[in-house]
């Protein structure tokens, strides 16, 4: 095997094989058509260079073209393009070859390999193989980068004669430059989807961190992706087609110029949730959101367990500023607002959501009440509630206009049985250090108690992992979480997690039916169930009591009442556009109304 290395005419402007003859009319002919024949092979590789997949269309045409082999090979030796061609002593010669080309920093060699007996893949009588760097090719010398983003090697491995072309090395010359260009497109290319992937899964991070109520880290994450996060924002959920959700995405992300942090529900496939810095709306609604144009907001009046006043098209974030985080807020202690009940958009939430409605029409939108960051979560079941009654609502837009907290169970004695419920899983330490801890598994009980199955598509875990830890929460905790009860009780404590530590006390810790059955209790119960007793459904009540007593299994139900599953299910959307939640999607408000209904022994 000879080696000729360094070819400087294979990368450059070639000369003549012979002399021009001026001396007659035909005497330069030859070269004519050397020059037509050029000139069709450009042609006919900036046809290929527009194609999808130019750089493999190139590879097949210079091998039809030279009836060799053409290939890209990385510094590594690895096909630089699938599928590789098939092995050979040439292909192996090229290989070895190429290693030691990126190590000198060579642009170009040809080596002679001679056949190969007994190997069906090398032709007979030998071949050359051709190397060129398609950074050489491109007219450029060899990038300072790393492995993965240094130009590969154009292979062709052509027989020798009388099979190959006559002066192969310029059509290799032509066929770099334009190979070059195109294989740094589609890199281009490639690496721009790893980049959005990157940083859609970084937002997504992102929001994970303000679900599990780790605020600083997810500040110090949005900070480097922009824009900031607000210290007070409406929590949007949009339910649009599954297939167009990252072009709904982007429509949003125009309309809110670029402040609005929107991620794809990592649960849901037709899911969008969005944070919407709470700021005022510009005057003339969504016409002027675009205009920039800002106006005073007026906040509902919030009187007891009504709203009385209630704001003329301005409650919702439209307008924003350049900067966050000056606006001021103290929030109550576990504030739970706006959790009970939802009010439909009768007199217009314009804002970001009229612009939504306006440019994608297909979408339904839930937007929660005011909330600081640290609530994301509760913002997000507001939302979610708010998405129910969107369902039915004419203008396809719903949000939440009551304020509702459970101030009234977070007292000493409720939150001292909160801490004492979820210590054995608090002080867990597992066997093995892979295996997650007590905040871990705490943290999986809120998610699977918000999302049920689907909590495994939020954790980014197996189904079967959730399921078994769900049944080691089981054992720790002493509940049974296939029963509402238990799943109530759990709910509870997780809520009042938060709370300040109780001081200790000699007394007996107080349960769950003692928490409930104090006055303030009884009034956040009458609360939460009064916007279905005043709806005055046939049945509403009843049937929703049935639900919970089996356990919010539906079919159960449905027996109970002696009706079938279809109108069990009419009656239970009926009640969800009564009280504002949704009941048979997650988040549910079934643990709040089962310790309604427990508080006041109706159930």
């Amino acid at each position: 095997m000879g080696t000729e290395v360094g070819a400087p005419r294979a990368a450059g402007e070639p000369r003549s094989e012979r002399p021009a003859r001026a001396d007659g009319p035909g005497g330069d002919r030859p070269e004519q058509a050397d020059r037509a024949v050029r000139a069709d092979d450009v042609m006919a590789l900036s046809r290929l260079a527009t194609k999808r997949g130019a750089v493999r269309a190139i590879l097949e045409w210079l091998a039809h073209r030279t009836g060799g082999v053409a290939t890209l090979i990385d510094a590594d030796g690895t096909p630089a393009v699938t599928p590789a061609p098939p092995p050979s002593a040439a292909l192996r010669a090229a290989t070895d070859a190429v290693a030691g080309l990126y190590r000198r920093g060579t642009p170009s060699a040809v080596l002679s390999v001679p056949d190969a007996e007994g190997d069906p893949a090398e032709p007979d009588g030998g071949s050359t193989v051709f190397l060129i760097s398609l950074a050489a090719g491109a007219g450029g010398a060899q990038p300072e980068a790393t492995p993965r983003r240094r130009a590969p090697y154009l292979v062709l491995i052509a027989p020798d004669a009388p099979r190959r072309p006559a002066r192969p090395q310029v059509l290799l010359a032509d066929a770099a430059r334009t190979l070059g260009l195109c294989w740094r497109l589609e890199e281009a290319d490639r690496d721009r989807v790893r980049v959005e992937a990157a940083e859609a899964h970084s937002r997504e991070a992102v929001l994970h961190l303000l679900m599990v109520g780790s605020v600083p880290a997810a500040h110090r994450i949005a900070a480097a992706l922009q824009p900031p996060l607000p210290q007070l924002a409406y929590v949007y959920v949009i339910e649009c087609p599954g297939q167009r959700r990252y072009e709904i995405a982007d429509r949003i992300a125009h309309a809110a110029r670029g402040k609005a942090w929107i991620v794809p529900c990592p649960v849901r496939p037709t899911h969008l949730i969005a944070l919407v810095p709470a700021v005022p709306e510009p005057a003339g609604g969504a016409a002027a959101l675009d205009r920039g144009v800002a106006s005073p907001t007026r906040p509902p009046l919030v009187r007891g367990d009504a709203t009385v006043g209630q704001v003329d098209d301005e409650n919702c974030a439209t307008d924003f500023r350049a900067t966050f985080g000056e606006l001021p807020y103290q929030a109550p202690a576990l504030s739970r607002g706006g959790r009970a009940g939802t009010a439909v958009e009768t007199v217009g939430v314009r804002g970001l959501d009229r612009a939504i409605a306006e440019r994608v029409p297909e979408c339904l939108i839930g937007v929660s009440g005011e909330v600081p960051l640290r609530e994301t979560p509760i913002g997000y079941e507001q939302a979610f509630h708010a998405l129910a009654v969107a369902r039915t609502a004419p203008s396809g837009r719903a949000s939440f206009q009551r304020d509702f907290d459970l101030t009234p169970l977070a007292t000493p004695e409720g939150l001292r049985w909160a801490q004492e419920l979820l210590a054995p899983c608090l002080h867990y330490v597992p066997p093995r250090r892979a295996d997650p801890g007590g905040e871990e598994l705490l943290g999986t009980l809120g998610s699977w108690l918000t999302f049920g199955g689907a909590a495994s598509r939020h954790l980014k875990i197996h189904r079967n992992t959730l399921g078994a830890r769900v049944r080691l929460i089981d054992e720790l905790l002493g509940l049974d979480l296939g029963r509402l009860a238990d799943q109530s009780a759990a709910w509870l404590a997780l809520q009042l997690r938060g709370g300040p530590l109780p001081t200790p006390a000699d007394r007996p810790s107080a349960s769950l039916d003692e928490l409930l059955g104090t006055p303030a209790a009884g009034v956040w119960a009458r609360a939460q169930l009064q916007p279905l007793e005043r709806a005055n459904l046939p049945s509403g009540t009843e049937t929703v009591r049935a639900w919970l007593r089996a356990d919010a299994r539906l079919p159960q139900a449905a027996g109970a009442l002696g009706i079938s599953l279809p109108g069990a299910r009419k009656r239970l959307t009926r009640a969800e556009e009564a009280l504002g939640r949704s009941l048979l999607h997650a988040p549910s408000a079934k643990y709040e109304l089962w310790l309604a209904m427990r508080a006041l022994k109706t159930l």
